[in-house]
């Protein structure tokens, strides 16, 4: 079954310091300034975050799920990705991680402690 907007919605809507904004038609999650999610208009593609040195490699590696983003985004830690491609276990990852780069350090290291991570 694919992901759909609603169950990323539910997990990115209980990340600290994280809030919903809804710009010129598409739902983003934000913290503070800073965007960690997007979704297309008609929520198929969910653009994240995600480092820019594995970003090639995601790309190349599964071209189904993964694709870079627009050119001028291309300056920015920032990947699409295709809900329907993604199991419910890696898009909790990819939004968590998402997530992680743009809280400070201790804030998604409390996070992790709290769920078991490591």
């Amino acid at each position: 079954m694919p992901v759909t907007v609603d169950e990323v919605r539910a997990i990115a809507e209980t990340l600290p310091r994280a809030y919903e904004a809804f710009v010129r038609g598409r739902i983003k999650f934000r913290v503070g300034q800073i965007v960690f999610l997007a979704f297309s208009k008609d929520g198929t593609v969910m653009g994240c975050g995600f480092p820019k040195d594995w970003r090639a490699a995601a790309v190349e590696s599964e071209p189904e799920k993964f694709s870079l983003p627009s050119e001028s985004d291309m300056r920015f830690n920032w990947v699409h990705v295709r809900l329907d491609a993604l199991e419910h276990d890696e898009m909790r990852d990819l939004v968590e991680d998402a997530w992680a780069l743009c809280v400070p350090k201790y804030v998604a290291a409390e996070y992790a402690a709290a769920r078991g991570y490591r």
